[in-house]
């Protein structure tokens, strides 16, 4: 199965080969979760500035953060459901992935891992909160921290 990633580093600081690591783990973690061929996903990489302001104009937070998804499979009362004009089977489009990059560099020093290590996690962790998984709860939690570490694991992305 293969996935249609689409990657931007809007910050003009990631090395193609960086870039390439996270798509062949999201790669991994798709067919590792069973998800449909042809499913797309956008992962941006963006600076703590941009992220701040995508954090504080979606989430009232006015902090810079690690990772914030957008799921296109989550509908609010305000939106409109996408209907195709063809009977053809369309792909799943499961949403967008923004990374700060600053973050990324921050946290992979704080924790004592590489800054490959800590995007691929924070990829991971974004795609999962696409599929509808989520940490606000203890319960929900535990599910969703042992599924990325099972697939970390799994694909040998440690912390070492």
């Amino acid at each position: 199965m293969r996935f249609v990633i689409d990657s931007v580093d809007e910050t003009g600081k990631l090395k193609a080969t960086e870039i390439e690591a996270v798509e062949e783990l999201i790669q991994f973690a798709g067919n590792n979760l069973a998800l449909e061929a042809d499913s797309e996903v956008s992962i941006s990489y963006v600076t703590n500035e941009e992220i701040r302001v995508i954090n504080r104009d979606y989430r009232d937070k006015d902090a810079p953060t690690d990772v914030i998804s957008f799921a296109l499979e989550e509908e609010s009362d305000e939106e409109v459901t996408i209907v195709w004009e063809d009977d053809q089977p369309q792909p799943r489009i499961l949403g967008d992935i923004i990374i700060s990059i600053d973050r990324a560099r921050e946290q992979a020093e704080s924790f004592g891992h590489s800054f490959e290590r800590e995007i691929g996690f924070l990829a991971l962790h974004g795609l999962l909160h696409l599929l509808g998984y989520d940490h606000m709860e203890p319960g929900e939690e535990k599910i969703m921290f042992d599924k990325q570490k099972n697939i970390l694991e799994a694909y040998g992305l440690t912390r070492d």
